[in-house]
């Protein structure tokens, strides 16, 4: 394709990450406060641009239907095929599609912890992983039950466990059998994050493992 201009390859990059976060195109003033200008013009003469060069298009008369025709493939770590954790299967050798963490990374409601403890053990969880939870304003209507959260109980601190809400109390069940539920009231637990991922560092190597 047609190679773009400095300020047309920032509205682009811009509509790039803006549509895959949000799964929607951004308007035209969200694109003039992002690009710092003040008149409408220039972003409209852009996005002509853009799509005579072939980057994006729209539907005629519709407003926020601009999309992606050839997203860029971003950085990320080569998945080249399946394998098998019973059996044997040949590897694949040409690149398939790529894995890439940087959504992860750059996601604003991401955060993670260290994990001390042994009471996440059978869910792969050991001491000295990273967990790295979606952040959420509570819990009632939006976690479900068994998913892993962090969870602060008053009066006792923060814990990694199961959720569950039963007979009208919040149920926080680890996954190793030596561990009781911890079982409190509703008003007594916030919910803090979700989980996403397992971060895990290897000694022999230093390699990093993401579950």
């Amino acid at each position: 394709m047609e190679s773009l201009s400095k300020v047309q390859k920032e509205l682009y990059t811009y509509l790039v990450d803006y549509i895959n976060e949000t799964q929607h195109a951004p308007s035209i003033r969200q694109m003039m406060r992002a690009m710092n200008l003040k008149s409408p013009a220039p972003i409209q003469s852009r996005l002509e641009r853009l799509r005579n060069k072939g980057y994006i298009d729209w539907n005629e008369g519709k407003a926020r239907t601009i999309r992606i025709l050839h997203p860029p493939i971003g950085e990320g770590v080569p998945i080249l095929g399946a394998i098998a954790a019973g059996g044997l299967v040949e590897p694949f050798t040409d690149v398939q599609e790529i894995l890439n963490l940087n959504q992860l990374y750059q996601q604003p409601d991401y955060y993670a912890l260290r994990v001390t403890g042994d009471s996440m053990i059978q869910d792969l969880i050991a001491e000295g992983d990273y967990v790295i939870l979606r952040e959420v304003s509570n819990h009632a209507g939006i976690v479900k039950n068994g998913a892993i959260v962090a969870a602060r109980v008053k009066g006792q601190g923060t814990t990694l466990k199961h959720f569950y809400q039963e007979s009208g109390a919040i149920v926080l069940k680890a996954s190793n059998p030596k561990y009781e539920p911890i079982i409190v009231n509703p008003e007594d637990v916030e919910i803090q994050g979700i989980l996403v991922g397992v971060w895990r560092f290897l000694p022999l190597t230093r390699a990093a493992v993401l579950f």
